[in-house]
């Protein structure tokens, strides 16, 4: 039995400490990223700086999570401290649990998911005339022009006044011979027929499947967890 117990503990070493490894990798980069982003700050537009600072803070909350499992993982497995194991197993489980729930959520609150989606968009910068919003108004033209469509959700209505500015190309539709499924004329020429905020709605779900399977690979490393944590904890119990 003590040779089945060295394996599991030092399995359990091993596991926790590339988890660790991980956990600091996120953290630091993250936090790079955080602190670029707030030197950075005067060169983007507001929406996209908050954008950067939500996505590094929550980086850098889940990379010192990730950590703290990872020492007490190492720690509980090289010192067979129970109380350890018992701390990585539950906090390990609320964890499995909170993603099955956010899963299970999401699936069934799918359709009102879209609409706070839609509720989120605002047209408040693309109307504005205030100079502090041109660079995100500069920057979403370009998303136009890339993905051929036109306003968020009501087209060149979303963007007031600013649309019909002389010399403005706002949605103009840019093909050598528009057609109809991309095109419509709208005053005196044609712009974009499609709402980028379909456009934006179908990327995230077409990126759904990346997401879900990240989900999985890592209720897959949880679950290897749990059982390794158990077992040694087990063990040492019976010692």
């Amino acid at each position: 039995m003590a040779g089945v117990s060295t394996c599991m503990k030092y399995s359990m070493f091993i596991f926790n400490f590339f988890f660790w490894i991980c956990g600091c990798v996120i953290l630091g980069c993250s936090i790079w990223i955080r602190v670029s982003s707030s030197q950075q700050v005067n060169a983007r537009s507001h929406t996209s700086t908050i954008n950067v600072y939500a996505g590094a803070n929550l980086l850098i909350a889940v990379g010192a999570i990730i950590m703290i499992l990872g020492f007490l993982g190492c720690c509980g497995a090289i010192k067979e401290s129970r109380c350890m194991l018992m701390l990585f197993f539950i906090a390990l489980l609320l964890i499995l649990i909170l993603q099955i729930t956010g899963g299970v959520l999401g699936a069934v609150y799918k359709d009102q998911v879209e609409e706070a989606f839609n509720l989120t968009l605002s047209t408040s910068m693309l109307q504005s005339t205030a100079e502090e919003y041109k660079q995100y108004q500069e920057e979403f033209q370009k998303f136009q022009r890339k993905e051929k469509c036109c306003g968020l959700m009501n087209g060149p209505q979303d963007w007031g006044q600013n649309f019909y500015k002389p010399s403005s190309n706002i949605c103009q539709c840019e093909l050598e011979k528009p057609s109809s499924d991309l095109c419509t004329k709208y005053g005196d020429r044609y712009i974009y027929k499609r709402s980028c905020g379909g456009v934006i709605m179908q990327q995230i779900k077409d990126n759904l499947a990346i997401i879900m399977g990240i989900a999985f690979g890592l209720a897959v490393i949880e679950i290897l967890g749990l059982v390794f944590s158990m077992s040694l904890y087990c063990q040492i119990g019976r010692k």
